[in-house]
Order: structure tokens, then sequence, then C-alpha cells
């Protein structure tokens, strides 16, 4: 399962956007920085509108949707990377994090502390990077220092400190490491090092009522730097999230349309996440149930069929596969196999995004 740690400067709207995300989570939202110590962490189910349809088609008994795990970790401030307002610990929280979903204040409030005392995204961006940029900067260059040595004389070692060295020159540039641009194997000899600017990122745009429908000045600021770095950016009005939360479908609707919007914006943040370490979605149906599985981009049939059980990557024979839409559009799987749209799939096939599949295999 995908685990996004939603950080961001204190007061910025962490808590209040969580609790919105998993209605039953009991962050404590206040205004005071450090309202969140420990981290909460909450399972977010993906919305897929296609597991209603095959439910419905396979008269299914439960519905499962993909899973995103959220991790609320306590602000960090200026100075968190030698310790300051528990920083060590908040870092400690964010390596463990597949992806991070970084909160950034778009609203004004005289009555909400600013810990800078202004609002200024631009800035707010450039000091959770700063301090995230220190932490790396630290781990690499004690892991640089000993690598050197060894390189000398092992071909593996000297892959690691050029690898290492493209790190540090990016990040004694003031930007993320995830700009370094290293080869496939590069990476792999890395990737122990869990750089925390390296990590996939969203910028969560958090918006007042007002401009959720529009956005404002301080929304193109973050789309600019986002833009500059490859990142994604999702607008989101934390304020809004949290009254939608005891609303009913039909009271939520009127209420997002009377805001100049279709839908809040979790729904955009949960996909974008989701998506943000190229995972795709297949389906298996049928009366028990209908249910949505999680894999990466250019996983093969055996390997997709082991997310549900390695016995079935291991006795992996065929995989019995038909693209949603044509079981949609043919409205059974009879119906579909009649018209030659199921097909059997060996183990070189390459799953496709919306695969119905049913796997053969031996025990």
């Amino acid at each position: 399962m995908l685990r996004a740690g939603i950080v961001g400067l204190p007061n910025v709207g962490k808590s209040t956007l969580f609790n919105a995300l998993v209605a039953n989570a009991k962050a404590e939202a206040a205004n005071f920085p450090f309202c969140t110590i420990e981290p909460n962490t909450g399972i977010v189910s993906v919305p897929d509108e296609r597991l209603g349809v095959l439910a419905k088609i396979s008269s299914s008994a439960e519905i499962l949707p993909a899973r995103v795990e959220f991790v609320d970790i306590a602000g960090l401030v200026k100075g968190a990377s030698q310790g300051e307002g528990l920083g060590n610990k908040f870092l400690a929280n964010i390596r463990e994090v597949d992806a991070i979903v970084h909160v950034v204040r778009c609203f004004d409030d005289p009555d909400i502390i600013h810990v800078a005392g202004s609002v200024d995204p631009a800035r707010d961006i450039e000091t959770i990077t700063l301090e995230l940029a220190l932490s790396d900067l630290s781990q690499l260059e004690k892991r640089i220092e000993r690598t050197r040595k060894a390189a000398r004389t092992d071909k593996e070692a000297k892959l690691e400190l050029e690898a290492l060295e493209k790190v540090q020159a990016v990040l004694n540039d003031g930007k993320p490491a995830r700009l370094a641009n290293l080869t496939e194997e590069e990476e792999k000899a890395t990737a122990f090092m869990g750089f925390l600017t390296r990590k996939p990122i969203i910028y969560a745009a958090n918006v007042s009522e007002e401009d959720l429908a529009n956005g404002n000045g301080w929304v193109d600021q973050v789309r600019e730097l986002a833009t500059s770095e490859g990142s994604e950016v999702v607008m989101v009005s934390a304020q809004v999230e949290a009254e939608l939360v005891d609303l009913s479908a039909e009271e939520r609707q009127d209420f997002l349309e009377s805001l100049g919007v279709s839908e809040g914006g979790l729904k955009s943040l949960i996909h974008a996440t989701y998506h943000l370490l190229g995972l795709r979605t297949y389906f298996t149906t049928g009366p028990k149930e209908t249910r949505a599985w999680t894999i990466h981009a250019g996983m093969v049939a055996p390997q997709a069929a082991g997310v549900i059980h390695s016995d079935f990557e291991r006795g992996f024979i065929r995989a019995e596969t038909v693209a949603y839409q044509d079981l949609v559009t043919t409205g059974s799987m009879n119906a579909a196999k009649e018209k030659g749209l199921v097909r059997s799939e060996g183990k070189e096939y390459v799953v496709q995004e919306g695969d119905v599949m049913l796997f053969r295999f031996n025990v």
C-alpha cells in the first residue's frame, strides 16, 4: 500500500485536511504550532466509479477499492534539520513514506497564526525544501566519505559514488534531489539512502472557500514553482472539505455547486497521490466481490497475480483478461467471450490500466 506523508509548515491546514481525508480520524486541529506531534495515520479508499459498474454486472456482494495510507506529519519549521521544533523526529517520519503531499497555505486569515508572520507560498515551500535538502546533504556527505575510499578498487562503490556526487551537485545548487539525472543503475545503487527531496511530491494548495473555483495569485506561485521541478499541484480547501464530511451526498453536491465547483479537491488529491508513483489498477469481479488491485506500471501478468497471493505468481498458467470498457459494453463476461473480447494472456503480458482479470494457476 502506498504511504503518503502530509507535510508543511505549522498552521497550513495539514491536520484539517487529514481529518477530511479520513473522516473518522482523531488528529487534533488547533490554532497553534505542533498540535500534531506523533504522526496520525489513516487508510483512504481510492475513488473509482468503475467498481460499482463491475459489481452491478457481477451482482457482487461486496466492493473492495484500492487504498492509500496517509500520514499526518507534524509541522516543520526553519532549522528542523538541526533539530528545531522536534525536527529530527519529524524528518525521520517523512523518511518512512513513499510520497509527499506538501500542503501550502494559499489563504489569508488574521485569526490563524502564520509562523513566518505572512502568507508567502514560494517562501514557505523554500523553507521546507531547504530543511529536507539540508538533512539529505548531511546524510549524503557522510556516505560520500565512506564510499570514496572503496571506490578506488570496487566498481559498485564507484557507481554509487558517481551517483551520490550527482545528487550532491543538485542539492548544493539549492534544488531537490529528485532533479538529479540518475541512470537506472545509479538509482538502484543509491535507493537505500532514502533521500527526502527525491521522494515524489504533490503540492496541495490550500485555499479559502471563495478561491476554490478559480484559485488566486498564491496558487499561481505554487504552480509556477511546481512546473519548474516537474511536480504536480492540486487545489484544495481544507475548510470546505471539513464541512463536507458531515453532509449527505445531496447536501454536499448543493454546497459545492454554490461554490462554483463540481467536486471537492480531495478526490483529485487521492487520485494524484495514487498515480504519483506510477501505480495502476486492475480488477477481479464475481458474485462474492469486485475488487481493485494496485500494481506498478509495467508489471506482467504473473507479478499482478502475485499481488493477490504469492502462490498465484509461482503457479501462474494464464490470465483470462478483458478490458473494462469491453466488459461494460457487452454487459457480461459470457457476452464478452462470445464476441472474442476475453483474451488468454501468458507470462509476458503487461497488465493494462482497467484490465478485468481471472487467473489460472497450479497450486
